[in-house]
């Protein structure tokens, strides 16, 4: 079990660079980004992942969530997929049960729900990848997937929460009152 939780944190600190937040409520606060989160469910406990601008624990189900947003990066203009399979390198054997492109936000996110191996150890993924106002935001659901179901409603409330409230681009096209080019 340590060495499956140590695999997790392995990939969660592999998915970004290290970031400062401010959590306030439901809402993070990073440089002028701010982003309104879905409710955290009870049983989630915040963990501090290197690289990470939110992690999560829900050791009941054994059970990890990430959620990071980053602004501004030249390799970000990169179609969802490639962003997605940024988020999943270093697994293998990897089946995608589901990869579609849905609406969210107000914008199109890449939705995918895969099972792979980490490390050799059997882990189920659901991923929302999506970019707006030149920012991406990553949120990662991973658990085993014997316990991966038991989780999946909690994740998605708060996934299906979460709402770009301000961005670098966006502030910029406030001050300036010109609109810039979204990806």
């Amino acid at each position: 079990m340590c060495r499956w939780l140590l695999s997790v944190v392995a990939v969660l600190s592999m998915m970004s660079c290290a970031h400062g937040d401010a959590l306030d409520g439901n809402v993070l606060h990073k440089g002028e980004v701010a982003v309104r989160l879905g409710p955290l469910p009870a049983g989630w406990r915040r963990v501090e992942v290197e690289g990470a601008d939110l992690a999560f624990r829900d050791d009941s189900r054994e059970a990890s969530t990430l959620f990071d947003v980053r602004c501004g990066h030249r390799d970000d203009d990169a179609p969802l997929s490639a962003l997605t399979g940024h988020l999943i390198m270093g697994t293998t054997e990897r089946e995608f049960e589901t990869q579609e492109t849905i609406p969210f936000d107000g914008r199109e996110a890449m939705h995918s729900i895969l099972r792979a191996k980490l490390d050799g150890v059997p882990m189920q993924y659901e991923i929302y990848v999506m970019k707006k106002d030149g920012c991406v935001y990553d949120i990662v659901y991973v658990a085993s997937p014997d316990r991966f179901a038991d989780g999946t409603h909690d994740f998605e409330r708060f996934a299906c929460g979460v709402h770009a409230m301000s961005s670098p681009r966006a502030v910029g096209i406030q001050r300036s009152g010109t609109p810039g080019n979204d990806p």
